[in-house]
Order: C-alpha cells, then sequence, then structure tokens
C-alpha cells in the first residue's frame, strides 16, 4: 500500500496545520483550512501509516530545504536523494512521483526548514527516527563533496529544533567530514559526543550511556515508531557508530589506566 496514501486514508492530514499538514494539502490538491488543530496539542498518538505518511512528508521536505541552502539543488544532490529514494526506501512508482513532488512544493513554500524540525519533533518522538533525519540532511549537505557555510549554519542550529543534542554536530562532522577510524585525543571526544556523554562520566554511567543509545536504535523498537522495514540498515549504521564508540573509549580507558598503573 502506498505510504502517504495510508496516512491520508487514516486522516491525519485532516488533523493538524503547520509546515506538514500544508505539505500534505499541497500533495493531494487540495487546501487545509488555517483553523486545523495540530494533531500533538490534542495529545493523539500516531499509528504506523501515519507516522510514516509523516515521516515521508518531512523528510522530504527538509531535504528540499537543506539542499536549496546554497542557492541551487547540484545534480550530486539530486542523485543522492534518488539512490535513497530507490536503494533504501524502494518506493513504489506512486510514492516516489508523490514524494518528488513534495521535494519540489518545499523549495519554494513560505516554511523554514526549522519550521518543518519543530513539527516533526512534537509528532516524532521517537528520537532514532529524528536522528535518522539529521543523518540524512548531513548526506546532503556533503553530497558535493563540500559543506557551504549556509549548509553548516543549518545543521548546528537544527538539533535544537529536532531536540536533540549538540554535540551530534561534531559526531556527524566526523563521519561525514574526516570518516576513518578515530585515533586522537579530538576524536576520541567525538566518539563521545556518539553516546552524547562527556569524558568526565564514569564507567558505570558511561555503560548507561551506551546501552540508551542502543535501545533507541534497537530494529523492533524503530520499527513499531513507524520506521519503514527497508530503511533499517540506517539503523544499523547508526549502532555499529554507538558500538565502535563504546568499545573504543572503554579501550582508551583500559590504555590510560595501564599506564597510571605503571
Amino acid at each position: 500500500m502506498s505510504w502517504l496514501g495510508a496516512g491520508i486514508g487514516a486522516g491525519i492530514g485532516m488533523m493538524f496545520g503547520g509546515p506538514i499538514g500544508a505539505a500534505l494539502g499541497a500533495w493531494v490538491g487540495s487546501s487545509f483550512s488555517s483553523g486545523l488543530k495540530k494533531l500533538s496539542e490534542q495529545g493523539i498518538p500516531l499509528n504506523r501509516d501515519g507516522a510514516q505518511t509523516v515521516f515521508i512528508v518531512a523528510l522530504f521536505s527538509m531535504l528540499a530545504k537543506m539542499a536549496k541552502a546554497d542557492g541551487q539543488v547540484s545534480k550530486a544532490e539530486v542523485q543522492l536523494i534518488d539512490d535513497f529514494i530507490n536503494n533504501n526506501l524502494r518506493l513504489n512508482a506512486e510514492d516516489r512521483q508523490q514524494a518528488i513532488k513534495i521535494f519540489q512544493n518545499a523549495k519554494s513554500d513560505q516554511f523554514s526548514i526549522y519550521d518543518y524540525a519543530r513539527q516533526y519533533r512534537q509528532l516524532i518522538r521517537n528520537q532514532a527516527m529524528r536522528e535518522m533525519v539529521y543523518r540524512l540532511l548531513f548526506a546532503v549537505a556533503f553530497a558535493d563533496g563540500e559543506l557551504h557555510p549556509a549548509e553548516e549554519q543549518i545543521l548546528r542550529k537544527i538539533p535544537e529544533e529536532l531536540g536533540l543534542h549538540a554535540s551530534i554536530f561534531t559526531a556527524m562532522f566526523n563521519e561525514f567530514g574526516h570518516g576513518g577510524p578515530a585515533t586522537s585525543e579530538g576524536s576520541l571526544k567525538a566518539h563521545y559526543d556518539v553516546l552524547e556523554c562527556s569524558p568526565d562520566v564514569s564507567d558505570r554511567e558511561l555503560k548507561l550511556a551506551y546501552r540508551r543509545k542502543a535501545a533507541e536504535f534497537h530494529p523492533d523498537k524503530i520499527a513499531s515508531k513507524g520506521l519503514p522495514d527497508e530503511f533499517m540498515r540506517h539503523a544499523e549504521d547508526q549502532m555499529k557508530s554507538i558500538t565502535v564508540a563504546y568499545d573504543t573509549i572503554v579501550a582508551a580507558r583500559k590504555r590510560e589506566a595501564a599506564v597510571n598503573q605503571a
């Protein structure tokens, strides 16, 4: 079944306004009343179909804003998004056209990327799904091999709007901007950023931080919140980063302890 069609069939487009509601309205070719109440204000949770639809609408709208942040949408950015549609989301022909239309509409609508981010945070409480969106924004920003100042400004500011820890910028920049294993003291700090904790935490607190992050990206938990099965590879990639971060920090602490005992 069409993701977007299922969400509309569930009536979610008639339940809230804001940028996501407007994007849904533009997609179905009708206008929603400005007096519609936001779903989040009513305290009604989204079901799986609704969460998937909100994810698609918000994601492609924010990707459009990021792609256009430096003044033009490059071929590399278009190719990355197209590959994501075909290889990761595996949208059917109908949903693919709908996603492209949402992307095109968002490039020139009156809302900012931060407007979309704030409403997405209100509607999608699962942090893993919000981190997935941020990861994709990073990927688009680096699609052409460099980070434009306007793109960097968005990537530094938008974590707050998405309800993410500010350290996620450093963690993602270390991954997308540099790549490879982290060995320096600065890169070790980036591993702490992945776990959203500081170097002065105890071993017990470090383990708790690791377990908390790992739980957020457990496949069953993500699937139950509406993320499609085909998108699990992104959760798996994040789990690898979390595990590498924890193992690297633990190894560094053991080496430090051995030196101090010598």
